[in-house]
């Protein structure tokens, strides 16, 4: 019997699969559950619709990934901080302390964990990694300068 996973079942196979399973499996184990529901004709066509809309939608974010990617390759951050002698700081900028910086200046809104960076413990200028995407990656200037 045909069958469209409906979520990972451990052994069997993955969501979105199309699988041919013995009947007893099917009708005792996997349906009762709402692991898995036949693989009829409308079904079938429905989950390529999913399929087809989902793919889009990756699509679409990774197209705005970029868009945001070029934005920020332009920009510098300025981050206020208090140094001491030779440019170090009385503590460090954190990457929660960079999101907030970029949303205050630019109102742009990007997840802290998305910045890729350790702690800045001196003043001057750093280059930070911001992973946007999967597949888009991109730098950000941030300018760190004495109160």
């Amino acid at each position: 019997m045909k069958v469209i996973f409906l979520q990972d079942v451990k052994g069997q196979g993955k969501k979105g699969e199309i699988k041919d399973l013995s009947e007893g499996y099917v009708r005792n184990f996997l349906l009762p559950r709402g692991l898995a529901k036949e693989a009829t004709d409308s079904n079938v066509k429905t989950l390529d619709a999913q399929k087809r809309s989902e793919e889009k939608r990756k699509e679409q974010e990774k197209q705005e990934a970029q868009e945001l990617a070029e934005k920020l390759k332009e920009l510098t951050v300025k981050i206020k901080g208090k140094a001491g002698e030779g440019g170090r700081l009385f503590g460090a900028i954190s990457s929660k302390q960079v999101a907030q910086a970029l949303e205050e200046q630019f109102k742009i809104k990007v997840d802290k964990r998305k910045l890729e960076m350790d702690a800045i413990r001196a003043l001057g200028v750093t280059q930070i990694k911001v992973k946007l995407h999967n597949e888009v990656t991109t730098t950000l200037k941030v300018h760190v300068v004495e109160e």
